[in-house]
């Protein structure tokens, strides 16, 4: 394939391009391209997100009286457990995987993912796990109501006695879910290691393969726990075995510790790669080169090793001795240390740079926001008697949204804006996509800020009725939660008829610098074939007039070496 054929005429004649609409028959098959695959979990994601917001504003829609006047407590336990599960393994980790599969190869000068059929895989198995979780709905006892965390000895009743259960699906798709993700976590770190372009060294990679190299280490690291210890809950539930059970010997804290061994690591799973985003998003819409930029790369792999000692933080109300509050206590509170050093450098990246307000620049300064209140009250819960008296309170609650919703899913749609012309060929609209930039932030912080006063109130969390005197924050964030509802009307729109009948998108819409702005829009299924670029400098040379590889001319339609 010769330079000649990357324009975007000529492909559209002869190349396959995987990210166009005019086969949308190619999204709905088991293809090995990483682009539609990429495409593929992300709008499976957007589906699942659209059924879990659902569950929300129906918890929400309860919560804003006291009295439990809307649904049963048997089904509001059901809707807050199949809330947080889709939320966290049908939306948050299949668009994030989604994201990594549009970026990794296109960022790093590879043709695809080094497993192709591996990844295909990895894919097909989040609708399947998907079908199971929401069919527990049409059980006779229903979906799983023991919490997203499942502890026994209550996710081990099965008073209905039947042998097919919700909790018992429920434990199904999440063992599934960490198989797909080890698949995903697999390729993904291969990819990054094996198929960078030549001259791609590991400190000329963009922050976010970084960023998503840590997260996908600590998923093969802490994985396999929650993996483990849900496959032995199944057979505690199903087969009549002890792993868990204290009247057979078996221990319930130990599933605890299985649990919280991914899954608090697996918050940094979530907001690393959107650390990443931010990264490549206040540099190109600063037009300034990202500052401490090693520094940055270093702190994603510093937040693996502290993430994977922090989970007995959980723990501190259970009776743990005193030394072991203290040290987690320690290491939950340095894990701030490699954050900071990420929030001080995009401030230094944006101060006194061009700022373009666009979308993607908008979504990506309200996460900022968002995650600086919610790292506030992280180091709060890292203190133990502070943990302690919030514990099990809806101020847990509001840190982890804001964390969560506030800034992982604000970067997402950042990321969204971002490379949507990357990737379909296609320009979103602007209008459409600054109001929900403000429906979106405005609706996070009413629905979630309330919860913070609630939990210091006293008010617990997972509980359909309350006492009269928490009405007014509880009515604040109910109004917040259905104004969230709405924001993704205007997203659902400007995404459909973008794509379908946009303007058609140049090759590089924001003069940004990066592999993948050097392909067409959307790029061939191949990205660069046998043309692959020699890299000769860093990611993040606005301004600098450094060109980023070797005959860049040759691969650009337009200059983007200008301050």
């Amino acid at each position: 394939m010769t330079l000649a054929s990357y324009d975007p005429r000529v492909l559209k004649s002869n190349a396959p391009v995987p990210g166009a609409p005019d086969n949308w028959k190619r999204f709905f098959s088991f293809n090995t391209d990483a682009k539609v695959i990429g495409i593929q979990y992300i709008t499976v994601a957007i589906f699942f997100l659209l059924i879990g917001g659902l569950l929300a504003m129906i918890m929400r829609g309860e919560l804003i009286t006291p009295e439990n006047d809307l649904v049963d407590r048997t089904v509001y336990n059901g809707l807050y457990t199949m809330h947080g599960t889709i939320m966290l393994f049908m939306f948050i980790f299949p668009v994030l995987n989604g994201l990594n599969n549009l970026l990794i190869p296109t960022m790093i000068g590879a043709p695809d993912m080094a497993f192709p059929r591996l990844n295909a895989v990895a894919f097909w198995l989040v609708p399947i796990f998907g079908v199971i979780l929401i069919s527990s709905f049409l059980l006779p006892g229903g979906p799983a109501n023991s919490g997203w965390w499942s502890y026994p000895p209550v996710s081990t009743q099965n008073p209905l006695g039947n042998l097919v259960s919700g909790e018992g699906m429920w434990l199904t798709a999440v063992a599934l879910s960490g198989v797909s993700s080890i698949m995903g976590a697999v390729n993904f770190v291969t990819t990054i290691i094996r198929m960078r372009a030549p001259g791609m060294t590991f400190f000329r990679m963009p922050i976010f393969i970084w960023t998503a190299w840590a997260a996908q280490s600590l998923q093969l690291i802490g994985l396999p726990a929650l993996t483990g210890g849900a496959i032995m809950l199944l057979f505690d539930l199903v087969v009549g075995t002890s792993f868990f059970q204290p009247e057979g010997g078996g221990d319930p804290v130990l599933y605890q510790h299985f649990f919280w061994f991914y899954s608090h690591p697996a918050v940094y799973v979530i907001i690393l790669p959107v650390f990443g985003i931010f990264s490549e998003l206040f540099s190109a819409h600063s037009r300034k080169p990202l500052f401490g930029y090693a520094f940055v790369a270093l702190a994603s792999f510093a937040i693996v090793f502290l993430g994977l000692i922090v989970w007995v933080h959980h723990f501190f109300p259970s009776g743990v001795p005193e030394w072991m509050r203290n040290l987690f206590m320690v290491t939950t509170m340095l894990i701030s240390v490699p954050t900071g050093v990420k929030v001080f450098a995009w401030l230094a990246t944006i101060w006194g740079g061009k700022l373009r307000l666009n979308t993607p620049m908008l979504f990506s300064l309200g996460g900022l926001f968002n995650f600086v209140f919610a790292g506030v009250t992280g180091i709060m819960l890292a203190t133990v008697p502070i943990d302690i008296h919030v514990n099990n309170t809806y101020f847990v609650v509001g840190h982890f949204h804001y964390v969560i919703y506030g800034a992982a899913v604000m970067g997402i749609y950042a990321a969204i804006y971002h490379w949507f012309p990357k990737f379909t060929g296609r320009m979103y609209y602007e209008g459409l996509g600054k109001l929900h930039f403000f429906l979106t932030f405005i609706g996070t912080n009413l629905n979630f800020f309330p919860m913070h006063p609630l939990g210091l109130m006293g008010m617990p969390r997972r509980v359909s009725s309350y006492d009269p005197e928490f009405t007014f924050w509880n009515v604040v964030a109910s109004l917040g939660s259905f104004l969230l509802g709405v924001s993704i009307i205007p997203f659902l729109i400007n995404m459909i008829s973008s794509w379908v009948r946009g303007p058609q998108a140049p090759q590089n819409p924001w003069n940004a610098i990066g592999l993948e702005w050097l392909l067409p829009s959307p790029p061939p299924a191949e990205n660069f074939e046998e043309n692959v670029p020699t890299v000769i400098s860093g990611p993040y040379g606005y301004g600098t007039g450094k060109p980023l590889v070797e005959n860049q001319s040759a691969y650009e339609n337009q200059s983007f070496l200008e301050a």
